[in-house]
């Protein structure tokens, strides 16, 4: 069987920092609003704040534990942490959420009126453009490096930008109309809100957690790939695929014509390992040659493949790419 390490991965933790600045900023100003006007929907965003700062400082630690080369005790890594942080952060909103209900339902039945409305609004919405901004960056560079911390983080800041759109409309509503009971019900479905997200982020987790294949769109990747170097001397099968964090392992058996040299076989396997690690990045690729002539070497074929004209190889569908993608 040959191996092919992993390569080496970027630092992501400086935008890890880069939240936890907002975090800090943010809460401040947030505050500071709540304090000045009084309101429940202010406070509300403030919470939401608090919760962004303790998630970006997991996401920091997570980001330094997936960096971490494989070693005798993880031999694949420790990628899988980001999957925690996502889980951590969807339990923290949960907590913000239930903080967020409990104060709103409380203000609803002993309203409270406001005072330095304009104030508190313009703090809140500078607030809401840092949060805005770092948001943009966070999910741009955790998509393109495939990390489902900065994503989490980033969708959590951009929840808490819609959020506080939310709070400043209701705040200006209420000094329009004066109905104070309008505040702590925007807060309400504010908290309602943090809640899906919450659920979102926990779901996305315990499925990397579950080994996923490779998403469609990689999928079709792969077999486009494999289709390049497949013919009537060359098959693939046992074909196997999952994800961990910014890690792809793609696991797949090698059927070479039995006569071929072990240097033949070898050079072959390095060209498909290298046509795969420019389409992957940050990918492992395992690779098992067998002989083609060799009916135990269809044994371990996946149950269920469709073989092509006769001959076992790779199928249109991969097992368990052909789930929707999250």
């Amino acid at each position: 069987m040959d191996v092919r390490p992993l390569t080496s991965k970027p630092d992501l933790t400086r935008y890890a920092w880069l939240s936890i600045g907002a975090a800090i900023a943010t809460i401040g100003l947030k505050s500071g609003a709540f304090l000045l006007t009084g309101s429940v929907g202010l406070l509300s965003d403030a919470a939401e704040s608090i919760v962004n700062l303790v998630a970006a400082i997991v996401a920091l630690i997570a980001l330094r534990v997936a960096a971490q080369p494989f070693d005798e005790k993880h031999h694949f890594g420790h990628s899988k942490a980001e999957y925690f942080s996502a889980a951590i952060e969807g339990i923290m909103i949960f907590l913000a959420a239930a903080f967020i209900l409990w104060t709103a339902v409380e203000r609803f039945l002993n309203p409270a009126p406001l005072e330095n409305v304009g104030i508190g609004l313009g703090i809140s919405v500078l607030a809401s453009a840092i949060n805005g901004i770092v948001a943009v960056v966070l999910m741009r560079v955790g998509r393109a490096h495939r990390s489902i911390t900065l994503v989490a983080d980033g969708k959590h800041l951009m929840t808490d930008v819609w959020t506080s759109a939310g709070v400043v409309v209701g705040v200006l509503l209420v000094a329009v109309t004066g109905w104070l009971q309008l505040d702590p019900i925007i807060a309400f479905l504010v908290g309602c809100n943090i809640i899906w997200t919450g659920w979102h982020l926990i779901a996305q987790s315990v499925d990397g957690l579950m080994d996923r294949a490779l998403n469609p769109d990689e999928h079709e990747r792969l077999v486009a790939i494999l289709d390049q170097f497949e013919s009537d001397r060359i098959k693939f099968h046992a074909v196997q695929t999952r994800v961990a964090g910014q890690t792809r392992f793609i696991s797949m058996h090698v059927l070479l014509p039995g006569p071929w040299t072990i240097q033949q076989g070898h050079d072959l396997v390095e060209e498909v390992e290298n046509r795969l690690l420019a389409e992957f990045e940050h990918a492992q690729i395992f690779t098992h040659m067998e002989p083609l002539e060799d009916p135990r070497s269809y044994e371990d074929a996946l149950p269920g493949l469709a073989p092509k004209n006769g001959a076992d190889r790779l199928p249109t569908t991969l097992l368990g790419a052909d789930d929707e993608d999250d």
